[in-house]
């Protein structure tokens, strides 16, 4: 038997959804022919999201998200952390590295978890809540290449020393999950990444993804 299901909520989401996926907003005929309901139903809907800030109006009259949905987002870090844990365990273990999951925040590559290696007499210290610029380090340049659609081949971003002298990195990009942007991947204190670390990072930003689908 199909779950009872509101209507009215339905269509609050598909319009939070539509304007998370334009970069210029969306008008009110817009969304009205998108979701095919009458002009008023729809300033209706945005009405309410405005209230609780998840949609802000510009200037235009045309309809974007609006900060309310920060406050959500927040909540999603520790569920995306807790899901690639066991991932990111195994990655730490078998290189004998730290190995870190990366998400985007804003325009900066936010550290959300990081394991470290248990067996090893030392190793790079990265901390959860570290931030870099996207351009800066392995994590962030993975994700620009997904972005640019240049992670196929072979799947993974080396760098030397961008984010701590001394220190190589290894990511690679989360692909297929909705809603997520961010990279697994390592640090290690070595002038080079051998290309087995490499690949045993793509399978671990896959075993990730898989864990958040």
């Amino acid at each position: 038997m199909t779950a009872e299901t509101s209507q009215t909520l339905d269509r609050g989401l598909r319009v939070l959804k539509l304007l998370a996926d334009t970069d210029h907003g969306l008008t009110v005929t817009e969304l009205s022919t998108r979701l095919g309901v009458n002009r008023t139903v729809v300033y209706r809907l945005l009405a309410t999201l405005e209230q609780h800030a998840l949609v802000r109006r510009d200037l235009g009259g045309r309809a974007r998200v609006g900060l309310g949905v920060l406050r959500l987002g927040r909540q999603v870090h520790p569920l995306v952390r807790e899901a690639a844990l066991p991932a990111l365990r195994s990655l730490a273990e078998d290189i004998g590295a730290t190995a870190h999951l990366t998400l985007v925040d804003g325009t900066e590559a936010l550290a959300v978890a990081v394991v470290e290696p248990t067996w090893t007499d030392y190793h790079v210290a990265y901390r959860t809540g570290f931030r870099h610029p996207l351009d800066r380090g392995a994590a962030g340049r993975a994700i620009l290449a997904a972005r640019q659609g240049m992670a196929a081949d072979p799947g993974y971003t080396l760098t030397y020393g961008e984010l701590e002298t001394g220190a190589s990195g290894a990511a690679a990009p989360l692909l297929g999950v909705s809603g997520v942007e961010g990279s697994v991947g390592v640090v290690m204190l070595s002038e080079c990444v051998p290309e087995e670390i490499g690949a045993r990072v793509v399978h671990a930003a896959r075993e990730v993804a898989e864990a958040l689908r």
